[in-house]
């Protein structure tokens, strides 16, 4: 077995590695590099194999194999990258491109799945709860995606689309969606999504930390913030009633909001299958680092 796990968190900006150590979950080597995406495909290879170079010159050894968290989905049944936003990627084979180009073993998952990958295996899951069987992670920001992981592993499913919480109809015949349908959560409650509705009822174009500071005394922002508090409660009971989770973690600007905790007790109890609410919600511990740590843990 490898002394160390690997991974990489390729993002559109840049790429990142981290070494952890695994005996101690330390992390030993960190380095980042751009990932100049507008030079197409080839160069993003060669970006990443700049970036593992590096970092096994440091470390004095090369890997076994690698985690990366990419921004969107290996397809299964065809083997090749689909809804990506680094649109280079998609229809690519980039696993088996990145194993035969860095001569070791490779997996790979989207960035939301690396994302409960790390707050369960390093972050606010594992302290809140390090018996969990079923974790939860959201990130709220510009989109809403989730990732689920079970007993440690993550949950990917038959398409490869396990965790498109972002993507099932919440508001029917409400905003369009990138994705082809109406209504999608993630048009009503990301951060895009309140901004929007903000602007519909005050006529006032202002970013969601703006919005969220006008609470006390707008009633815009406070429609905009009980409209939030709302959907996700709805939203994420069909998922506490489905997978049942032990802890929900929320990332992105939005999972910044206090009032999504505060009030979500009594947004999601009026639609749970049961009479009490245990599952945790809970804001991550990891930042940052969750994607690049959520990586390295699909090879822990």
């Amino acid at each position: 077995m490898d002394q160390y796990y690997w991974g990489v968190d390729l993002g559109g900006t840049k790429i990142e590695c981290a070494i952890i150590e695994r005996c101690t979950d330390k992390c030993v080597v960190r380095e980042r590099i751009a990932t100049e995406s507008d030079q197409g495909y080839a160069h993003i290879l060669n970006q990443i194999k700049l970036l593992i170079d590096r970092c096994a010159e440091q470390l004095g050894q090369r890997p076994l194999a690698i985690g990366f968290g990419t921004p969107g989905t290996l397809d299964p049944r065809y083997g090749v990258m689909k809804n990506c936003n680094s649109t280079a990627l998609n229809g690519k084979p980039l696993d088996k491109d990145l194993s035969q180009l860095l001569d070791t073993q490779v997996v790979l998952a989207n960035d939301a799945n690396c994302f409960a990958l790390a707050e369960a295996h390093f972050g606010a899951a594992k302290r809140v709860k390090p018996n969990a069987e079923v974790v939860f992670g959201i990130i709220m920001g510009t989109g809403v995606g989730s990732g689920i992981v079970v007993n440690g592993k993550g949950l990917y499913g038959c398409h490869g689309i396990a965790g498109e919480w972002g993507h099932n109809v919440i508001e029917p015949n409400g905003a369009l969606c990138y994705c082809g349908q109406s209504g999608c959560l993630e048009t009503v409650i990301s951060g895009k999504g309140l901004e929007r509705f903000y602007f519909e009822q005050s006529g006032v174009e202002l970013s969601l930390p703006e919005i969220v500071a006008r609470t006390a005394d707008d009633e815009h922002a406070q429609a905009t913030m009980a409209r939030m508090s709302h959907y996700f409660g709805i939203a994420a009971a069909q998922i506490i009633n489905v997978l049942d989770p032990d802890v929900i973690v929320i990332g992105g600007g939005v999972g910044n909001i206090d009032a999504l905790y505060q009030h979500a007790q009594q947004a999601i109890l009026p639609h749970l299958f049961n009479g009490e609410l245990n599952t945790q919600i809970v804001k991550p511990d990891l930042g940052d680092s969750a994607g690049v740590f959520g990586a390295a843990a699909l090879v822990k």
